[in-house]
């Protein structure tokens, strides 16, 4: 079983790779609105009934998880007594998957507030703090985030959950400056991927005040990845581990897979 999903993450991750790259252009950087050229803006992940749902139902989160509970208060919220399962086919995905959407989204407000005061810093020293920026989006919601993790990691979702986390790498180094169309796009995209799942399940178990354990284990990670060779190895060392991690929890929690 999860030799089978670890190998749909790595379709799924080359797949996206290879569509962001045949669709590239070259746009200045400053002409950049929101999504990188990569990921064109569309007329949004969600349809009204959804985005009113969802958001209503992400207030509950924090309390109720990303649970039917949470989309069911959600719905009385937005003036939905009984939600249609045709609405959220997917149940508790639907809200995961909408905190990630969000999260990726908050990221370009948050480039502008981190870099609009001081000289650029290099991409690399960007690349790090929005990385974190990110993890750090996970703070309110993070006692839910290893079952979270579970629920992305069943083979119905895999292909969804690496399509956001391939749309996220971009995102962060296309918010750090990079434009470079070279052979490099992909490695760098697959290590940072490696880094961020890495770290994000790290987090999950870290008691320390204002997660700077989790900060240090970033820090590491990124000093540790410097070749080439050790990126393109990346891409089969975060999936199995992230998908193993995921699967563990599962069975925790009394999943029979």
């Amino acid at each position: 079983m999860l030799t089978a999903i670890t190998r749909v993450a790595r379709r799924q991750v080359a797949n996206t790779c290879r569509a962001g790259a045949s669709t590239r252009t070259a746009q200045p950087y400053r002409q950049r609105s929101y999504h990188s050229h990569d990921h064109p803006p569309t007329s949004g992940p969600f349809g009204t009934t959804e985005e009113a749902i969802l958001s209503a139902a992400y207030k509950h989160v924090p309390e109720h998880g990303f649970s039917a509970r949470a989309l069911g208060l959600g719905a009385r919220d937005a003036g939905y007594p009984d939600i249609s399962p045709s609405v959220l086919p997917d149940g508790a995905f639907n809200l995961i998957r909408y905190h990630l959407v969000s999260q990726r989204q908050n990221l370009l407000t948050i480039s502008q507030e981190l870099f609009k005061d001081q000289e650029a810093p290099a991409p690399g020293a960007r690349v790090a703090a929005l990385t974190w920026a990110r993890l750090l989006g996970n703070k309110d919601v993070i006692q839910h985030w290893q079952e979270a993790l579970a629920v992305m990691a069943q083979p119905s979702h895999v292909p969804e959950s690496v399509k956001e986390l391939a749309q996220l790498s971009d995102e962060i180094w296309f918010l750090s400056g990079d434009n470079a169309v070279d052979p490099s796009w992909y490695t760098k995209r697959a290590t940072l991927s490696m880094i961020y799942t890495t770290t994000e399940l790290f987090m999950t178990n870290d008691k320390s005040p204002e997660f700077i354990e989790t900060n240090k284990f970033l820090a590491r990670r990124l000093e540790e990845v410097q070749s080439v060779g050790g990126a393109m190895s990346a891409v089969g060392q975060w999936t199995g581990f992230t998908f193993q991690a995921a699967v563990n929890v599962l069975r925790s929690k009394g999943v029979g897979i």
